[in-house]
């Protein structure tokens, strides 16, 4: 068991003694100079706290009673004697002495620097106007030389008997005390700097800890005078977080840190659940983006600017002083959110998710509508091609970011022939500048959106057919004469389910002819990439035309013959094979050299292509093949009456790669 006594008093000292608090192998003995300094510190069953004021020779006598391992002076940077004495006592007993350092501020602009409240008042004394004082009760007896001090001066102090009793020995009244225990933001400064009507603010240099900032701000916007009772000079020892880590190094310690993942919704702190605001509220340090911090955070709060997983995970490393974090994330922490990467990263740390109030939520609310048939996309630092999915849905929600990227998404839909979907654009969702406007995508196309913004996309056209089976006929092929080469919609049915695509699947057509299989795998596999392969310059203007007819962007037409323009292509996962011009055997080489497990489907209609299909299935390593031979028959009016009239036979191939 490791003995440590730390000299506390301070909001590091406190921090400092709740992380030892978690260290089983640790026991700790506090010493505060205040019962109300013991009533701050929380119960730990390894903490013993004595508020009893102590000189030297008592110092001396509780580190030889107690022999402890380490003495840590985290007393306030103004308690010079206090640190002498400690640092006098430990040397006379031979024990171990740490200083542990209160982070410097830097000096505002503006403001009066005095060494000491004598200097103080010594300015003061040439002023008129209220004075509030926020330097504590025990120098109050210096300010009572000012002429009408009982007039002029409101003393802040804390609420003990202590410190009301020095304040009615100065002859304050009751209405010139504010007793009231920090800390204290800027509002609540700024308060009692309008209260007291102050023109002047005294203060000590008190770092963070001790709401410096906030004070200066106050005064600032009250139109205040800064006083500043400048910091003794401090001698030299280590910060919280080097203290911490010198722990962690010499004893063998480890933080135990706690981490709540919080979705703080569109923006304004009104949005926030109860939840959320509690863990912000219970945290010590608040990490995120800027704007975020700045939503959540409160002044007295450390904060880190961070926004990849990394990052966050190795400020928690770094920074064991902190004990409970809060990342705080925009909108909910399960919606296109950075938690989905975060929490992997946190293992081993105890980590609360709490969910927040999406945009998607938002906005459907400000439109009164719902959303439970409404597919999310998001465009924000993504690649994605949304035109398939508009297509194919009445209802699509889609967060957009980058300088406009609102209006660039309005032009791909125009540009995909779907300039008459209706668009209802959030903007600042939540923020005082909000902003809704609503029009068609080619209504929308040149007007300027936030960077961040989002949409709800209704297609009353929607094709939320979810099979394959496009008519022939909207296909374009050419001229009525000579025709380009079509796979058939009764085939092209049964290919595309021998084929079993996926959604993410990557896909060849090799000779795709008028791209009829290529658009409808392309329709199928909406978040894949779908390449078709066709030497032909009349197919492939062909293909260009039905490319835009169906919207397709996920769909890339490559020129040339296979298999040698088919070498750069990324490795397929599967493989339609309409025509191959000579050179199967090849085609197949190259799809199996690249991908082993390729899916891959071909069809034949002459004798000797399926000749030749057939001696493929055995001279490559297939785990699986299948035959099939299809033959049609359309009906054709002859009079009153109607007939079939048979096609030509086709042999669907089908081949299942496997590892070798």
């Amino acid at each position: 068991m490791h003995k440590i006594c730390v000299f506390a008093g301070t909001a590091e000292g406190r921090r400092l003694i709740e992380f030892l608090a978690d260290q089983k192998q640790v026991s700790i003995t506090a010493c505060v100079a205040t019962e109300y300094g013991k009533m701050l510190l929380p119960a730990f069953p390894n903490l013993t706290v004595s508020d009893q004021r102590l000189d030297q020779k008592e110092m001396e006598a509780l580190m030889e009673k107690d022999r402890f391992d380490l003495v840590i002076d985290a007393t306030h940077p103004y308690a010079v004697q206090a640190t002498e004495n400690i640092k006098k006592a430990c040397a006379a007993v031979k024990i171990d002495y740490l200083r542990l350092c209160r982070d410097v501020d830097p000096v505002p602009p503006n403001v009066m620097i005095f060494p000491d409240a004598a200097g103080a008042v010594r300015f003061l004394k040439e002023t008129e106007g209220n004075i509030l004082l926020t330097t504590g009760s025990k120098e109050l007896s210096v300010y009572t030389e000012m002429e009408r001090f009982k007039e002029r001066v409101y003393a802040r102090v804390l609420p003990m008997e202590e410190s009301l009793k020095l304040c009615r020995e100065a002859g304050l009244s009751a209405s010139h005390i504010l007793a009231v225990q920090g800390p204290f933001s800027l509002e609540m400064n700024l308060a009692m700097l309008r209260f007291t009507k102050a023109q002047y603010l005294v203060t000590k240099m008190t770092g963070s800890p001790g709401g410096f900032a906030e004070k200066i701000a106050a005064a600032e916007q009250a139109g205040a005078v800064p006083v500043i009772i400048g910091r003794p000079p401090e001698q030299s020892g280590l910060s919280l977080s080097q203290t911490i880590g010198l722990l962690c190094s010499r004893y063998g310690l480890g933080p135990k840190q706690q981490v709540c993942i919080v979705g703080i919704g569109p923006g304004v702190p009104g949005m926030m659940t109860q939840q959320a605001q509690e863990s912000i509220r219970a945290a010590d340090c608040i990490i995120g983006a800027d704007r975020m911090i700045q939503a959540s955070a409160r002044p007295d709060q450390a904060t880190f600017c961070a926004i990849r997983p990394e990052q966050i995970r190795s400020f928690l490393l770094a920074h064991p002083e902190y004990r409970r974090f809060a990342v705080v994330l925009s909108g909910d922490v399960g919606f296109f959110s950075g938690a989905k990467k975060l929490l992997p990263l946190l293992e081993g740390v105890d980590v609360q998710v709490i969910p927040g109030i999406s945009s998607l939520v938002y906005l459907c609310a400000r439109l009164g509508t719902s959303y439970e048939d409404v597919v999310s996309i998001s465009l924000h630092g993504r690649e994605h091609d949304i035109v398939p999915d508009v297509f194919a849905n009445p209802r699509v929600f889609v967060l957009v970011g980058g300088e406009g990227g609102m209006s660039g998404l309005c032009q791909t839909l125009v540009g995909a022939g779907l300039g008459d979907v209706y668009l209802s654009v959030g903007e600042r969702l939540s923020y005082p500048t909000e902003r809704i406007t609503a029009g068609t995508a080619a209504e929308l196309a040149g007007q300027h959106f936030d960077s961040l913004s989002v949409a709800l996309i209704e297609n009353k056209n929607s094709k939320a057919v979810v099979t394959h089976g496009v008519p022939d006929e909207a296909f374009l092929r050419g001229g009525s004469e000579n025709p380009v080469p079509m796979t058939k919609s009764e085939v092209r049915s049964v290919c595309l389910s021998k084929l079993q695509l996926t959604a993410d699947a990557i896909c060849w057509d090799v000779g795709a002819g008028t791209g009829s299989v290529a658009i409808e795998m392309a329709m199928q596999a909406g978040r894949g990439q779908i390449f078709a392969i066709e030497q032909k310059e009349e197919a492939v203007a062909l293909l260009e035309e039905n490319r835009r007819r169906f919207g397709t962007q996920n769909l890339e037409i490559i020129q040339g013959r296979a298999p040698k323009i088919c070498q750069d292509l990324p490795a397929p996962t599967h493989v339609f094979i309409g025509g191959s011009s000579g050179n199967m055997r090849e085609i197949l080489q190259l799809i199996l050299e690249k991908s082993p497990l390729a899916r891959i489907v071909a069809t034949a209609v002459t004798l000797e292509s399926s000749a030749e299909l057939t001696q493929c299935l055995t001279a490559f390593p297939f785990v699986k093949t299948e035959i099939v031979s299809l033959t049609v028959a359309r009906d054709r009016p002859v009079g009153k009456y109607h007939l079939m009239m048979g096609q030509n036979p086709i042999y669907v191939f089908t081949m299942q790669g496997g590892d070798r």
